[in-house]
């Protein structure tokens, strides 16, 4: 089957969803085109989306109940990686179902509070997200750099306070861009060419002045980037300046290991961030499907590869999911030969007195 325009797309959407009243003069409803050029292929492309999404719950899933259960590993470090790991759960969340529901069943419409409300919750996760990368950074800083006042510098209690600040943080600086979206005039053409209620789109579709929204945009992306970034870059050049002066080889190379995990991960978001702002603003000649997947891939590749790196670098984590894994597979194996066992005894027991009956009850209830 040939690629739609965008019109016949369109006119197609209507006369699918008109019971649901998802139409184009609805005035409080926006549709979500998915990824237009390639609407033939969205089967296809739900599959990595699908995948992507189910790897990184069980992976976040894992490392949350793994240090939820295991006592040695409830300290600041692990902490953030928890915290790390609720962040990358609720960023796809808030996108791949949706994304799902426009590949699958043609589902493209989204009200305006709605598209705001996603917009909102994906701009406060990213910002906690990066706050959480900074707190891990000024983590390593203190433990390479003044180990000895690690355990009063960093308790538990201060990881917490300081998640919650960066929670307060994010919901503060991100709340005034829906707020000033709900008050613009949005034109008659509501479609957003893409999976999800980007900021971007949506400012491109208000009729009227746009000019505080766009310039806010603008410097609260420079100030929570460029701050974010100066300080981790500062934790981390700092760092490196500690472990050169360290003489032993050994405790030289055990320093850098405990970064390496935190730097690949720093890499694999601000990356694919930086290279999406960009191709934004500088790549107009780029098809706009590389846009929309590169959006996408942005919120799904690093959620699913954090809990793969922490399980590969850190080997007291690995250690203990080897050991969790070990054991529920362990369990299960145990508690089916014990079943097996107890009906061979039942089905094999010889009762010459006549009470094969009790004794099976027996059998069975132990």
């Amino acid at each position: 089957m040939g690629t739609l325009s965008i019109s016949e797309s369109y006119r197609c959407i209507n006369c699918f969803m008109a019971p649901f009243n998802f139409t184009h003069s609805d005035a409080s409803t926006f549709i979500l085109m998915g990824i237009p050029g390639l609407e033939a292929a969205h089967i296809w492309i739900s599959i990595p989306f699908f995948t992507f999404y189910i790897i990184s719950l069980l992976g976040n899933v894992t490392l949350l109940s793994v240090v939820g259960k295991e006592q040695t590993l409830q300290k600041p470090m692990y902490l953030l990686l928890c915290m790390l790991a609720l962040t990358d759960i609720a960023t796809p969340t808030f996108v791949v179902p949706k994304a799902l529901g426009i590949f699958w069943f043609n589902l493209k419409g989204i009200t305006v509070a709605g598209c705001l409300t996603q917009m909102f919750f994906l701009h406060t996760i990213s910002v906690m997200h990066s706050s959480t990368l900074v707190t891990m950074a000024f983590d390593r800083y203190v433990a390479i750099c003044n180990p000895l006042r690690y355990a009063t510098i960093l308790s538990n209690a201060q990881i917490a306070k300081l998640g919650l600040a960066g929670l307060i943080r994010a919901v503060l600086f991100i709340l005034p861009l829906p707020l000033l979206l709900s008050q613009q005039t949005f034109c008659a053409n509501r479609i957003i060419p893409h999976t999800q209620c980007e900021y971007i789109a949506m400012v491109r579709m208000v009729c009227g002045d746009i000019r505080v929204s766009r310039i806010y945009g603008f410097v609260l992306m420079f100030v929570i980037n460029g701050f974010d970034l100066t300080f981790i870059a500062l934790s981390y050049g700092l760092i490196i300046r500690a472990v050169l002066r360290i003489s032993s080889h050994k405790a030289h190379q055990k320093a850098l290991n405990t970064c390496t995990a935190h730097i690949c991960v720093m890499l694999t978001y601000y990356t694919p961030t930086f290279f999406s702002i960009l191709t934004h603003h500088f790549g107009q000649d780029i098809a706009p499907y590389v846009h929309i997947i590169l959006a996408d891939l942005y919120l799904l590749i690093p959620p699913m590869l954090n809990p793969i790196i922490y399980g590969v670098k850190m080997k007291e984590l690995r250690d203990k999911v080897v050991k969790y894994t070990c054991r529920s597979s362990a369990d299960t194996k145990f508690t089916q030969r014990s079943a097996d066992t107890r009906d061979d005894i039942s089905s094999g027991l010889q009762c010459p007195s006549g009470n094969c009956q009790i004794v099976r009850e027996y059998v069975n209830q132990h």
